[in-house]
């Protein structure tokens, strides 16, 4: 085909992942070693099993196979009578065993769906398979040199030598596999965004632990003639398409940056008549592009065998037995109906399940309006300009409760009580109480408010003027004037209504 043939063509990405989720149990996978290792010395987490020592048996962690139970009852997926580990072998410096216990042809969880928006458009993409499976160590390739050893750590190539930490080594691990059913970058994001929801409601895994969710990405150019108005695509074409997996991106955003940057890649290496290698990737975060690691391997390359030491896992007698909470879109549902919250501020209120049990526990002390405006508006914008979390405030709840009653029951104005108190509390650690004092912002009483609408209206006989011309603005200004005579501690509202019965008497 010429270039200038290529050039013709219109191209569409078609792309599939597999997404690496680290599990929440307390112990390993197949032994009883902690999964604690955030701030533990270099392999001080590991035993015979983890470290592939020759005579070591492999026992499977009951946690574990209920946590992958409950994902695949929330992404509507069959789970066999049966299902069996296998032995995935190949050699590398971080897997003791030069194999991974993983899941071969009967994975614990088979044909599943996920439901996600990509703006404001519903989409559905299939899952082929979530399996269960052992993490490798962790590797750090180090310079010579003096000072800290984070310091030192650099790319592989720059490397002096490399230093290995089998704390990891044996995490449980769910693999969940997609169909090729992205068409976009962005889709993906949307997509990893709704499953890291869904998987933090399960209570089965936790965003905030370092390497948690990885995520490998499969892409291929198409021509966009075989992509049908509903995206799909015969299988036939993507057999014909050369195709790229791009390795290790550890963030939403980096998957979609990894993705635009693939695709826009091959489109050009199409479009210039030259061939896609079928290889895989590393995605550089630093320099936001994707770079060649090695030819891609084919299932055969990793000489699959049943894992001898593991009997076949049968959960068919207690998989029904597992109870999984309200997942984000029922919740979000019963907030519009229960307590009458708009689709954008119950979206707001179970962005994370902590947030929405939060705002619960609200509305048993508040009207649900008053403890939508408080957490979804005022209590997570703080916290976001903050960078801080709900799960950080946890133990501040009765503070927070404390203000909005002060609001409540109209003992401070709810501008103060957001942008003053909510503000210092969040930034001093002080409750409400001492901020209300050494502000001065109790609610000024009402003669004090009357006295200071009549000084408004005396000194400004202009926007008395204009008031009385039809101005609209000029009321708001006199509101203001009051406000700074009563140090903000007035209600706003009140003051209009003073202020138009002063004008009209």
């Amino acid at each position: 085909m010429t270039a200038q043939a290529s050039e013709a063509r219109e191209l569409a990405a078609v792309i599939g992942l597999e997404v690496h989720v680290q599990l929440e149990t307390e112990t390993k996978i197949f032994c009883g070693c902690s999964t604690d290792v955030a701030d533990a010395e270099p392999n001080t987490h590991t035993c015979p099993v983890c470290l592939g020592l020759p005579g070591a048996l492999p026992v499977v962690n009951e946690g574990a196979v209920e946590a992958a139970v409950k994902v695949g009852k929330a992404i509507d997926a069959d789970i066999p009578e049966e299902t069996t580990f296998h032995r995935k072998n190949y050699y590398y410096p971080d897997l003791p065993k030069n194999f991974q216990i993983t899941q071969y042809d009967s994975p614990i969880c088979q044909d599943g769906e996920l439901e996600f928006s990509v703006e404001s458009e519903r989409r559905s993409v299939d899952i082929r398979r979530a399996h269960l499976e052992e993490d490798p160590g962790s590797i750090k390739h180090v310079r010579e040199g003096s000072g800290p050893l984070e310091s030192r750590t650099c790319s592989i190539e720059r490397a002096d030598y490399t230093l290995i930490d089998y704390n990891r080594a044996g995490t449980p691990l769910m693999e969940i596999v997609t169909e090729p059913d992205f068409r976009a970058p962005g889709e993906v994001r949307s997509f990893l965004e709704k499953l890291e929801e869904v998987l933090e409601y399960l209570g089965v895994f936790d965003a905030t632990r370092d390497g948690s969710l990885r995520i490998d990405a499969n892409l291929s150019m198409v021509d966009a003639s075989e992509v049908g108005e509903d995206g799909d695509i015969d299988k036939s074409v993507l057999e014909d398409a050369n195709r790229t997996e791009v390795k290790n991106i550890s963030s939403h955003k980096g998957a979609e940056q990894a993705l635009s940057f693939e695709a826009s890649r091959q489109r050009k290496l199409i479009q210039s008549g030259r061939a896609v290698e079928q290889e895989t990737r590393h995605f550089n975060e630093t320099h936001g592009n994707t770079v060649s690691m090695r030819s891609k391997e084919e299932e055969k390359d990793y000489r699959y065998f049943r894992e001898a030491d593991l009997p076949p896992l049968r959960v068919s007698h207690w998989k029904d037995e597992v109870p999984i909470p309200e997942l984000p879109d029922a919740r979000r549902e019963r907030f519009v109906e229960e307590y009458g919250l708009s689709e954008e501020a119950a979206s707001k209120l179970t962005s994370t399940k902590q947030v929405a049990d939060f705002f619960e526990d609200v509305t048993e002390r508040f009207d649900a309006d008053l403890a939508a405006t408080w957490v979804a508006d005022n209590l997570l914008g703080e916290l976001n300009y903050r960078d801080m979390a709900i799960t950080d405030i946890d133990d501040r709840f009765d503070e927070v409760t404390q203000l909005v009653a002060l609001v409540a029951e109209d003992e401070i104005t709810a501008k103060n009580a957001h942008e003053t108190v909510l503000r210092e509390m969040l930034d001093t650690g002080d409750d409400p109480d001492t901020v209300v004092d050494r502000e001065g912002l109790g609610k000024t009483s009402g003669d004090e408010v009357q006295q200071a609408v009549v000084e408004a209206i005396d000194e400004n006989p202009d926007a008395v003027e204009d008031y009385h011309s039809g101005e609209g603005g000029a009321i708001n200004f006199l509101v203001g004037q009051v406000m700074q005579k009563t140090g903000g501690s007035a209600d706003p509202g009140d003051v209009n209504g003073l202020l138009r019965e002063e004008l009209e008497s």
